[in-house]
């Protein structure tokens, strides 16, 4: 196959964060967060991408592949050799994740319970503070489904309080979390300040 084939479109979600697009399944219908260079061991694509300098965390799921990086790295510098990465991997025809992984995994009950207790015990007291509060909807798999209400519905700060707040707690207690969905239609909310996010 030839890599010149496979397109990637880069869709920044923050100064630090950036989501490559494929026009293909990367890893079909699953999802798994890397969240450093020693979990990414015997998981090809994800041991491709923390060679390259600045890369902090992987997290590949379907025909999306996020990458977080070091505030030391331009994307400019990174963005190319991880798009050269994504392309040569797929064109190699090996997993992008190791089977092994998924004999590991937790049920989606633990995943879901775990994720509760870390909504219940620390992000939600913080979002009370704001008025908004984020209900788990659903496990599937590794992939948690989360809605925001009250003051977090329609605001133009969702991306971040997700990415940057609810993300990193989440993955901080639960490392097996794969993707986390944000089903929230925003568009609906009643905040008189809202504005539509970045997506």
């Amino acid at each position: 196959m030839s890599t010149d084939t496979i397109a990637i479109t880069g869709n920044p979600i923050s100064d630090a964060t950036c989501t490559f697009v494929v026009d293909r399944p990367v890893l079909d219908e699953k999802s798994y967060a890397f969240l450093d260079r020693e979990t990414a061991k015997g998981s090809p694509l994800a041991e491709r991408l923390f060679e390259l300098d600045g890369v902090a965390r992987v997290v590949i799921a379907h025909n999306e592949v996020t990458v977080t990086k070091n505030s030391h790295v331009d994307w400019p510098a990174i963005g190319r050799p991880i798009g050269m990465a994504i392309r040569e991997h797929i064109a190699s025809g090996t997993p992008a994740v190791a089977d092994t992984i998924w004999d590991n995994l937790p049920s989606a009950d633990s995943i879901r319970e775990d994720v509760q207790r870390v909504f219940d015990a620390e992000i939600n007291p913080a979002l009370q503070s704001h008025g908004g509060f984020v209900q788990l909807i659903d496990v599937k798999d590794n992939i948690v489904y989360i809605q925001m209400g009250g003051g977090c519905q329609g605001c133009g700060q969702a991306d971040v309080t997700l990415k940057y707040g609810i993300e990193t707690a989440v993955r901080s207690a639960v490392p097996a979390v794969g993707q986390i969905l944000d089903v929230t239609d925003h568009a609906s909310g009643r905040n008189p300040y809202y504005r539509p996010s970045r997506k």
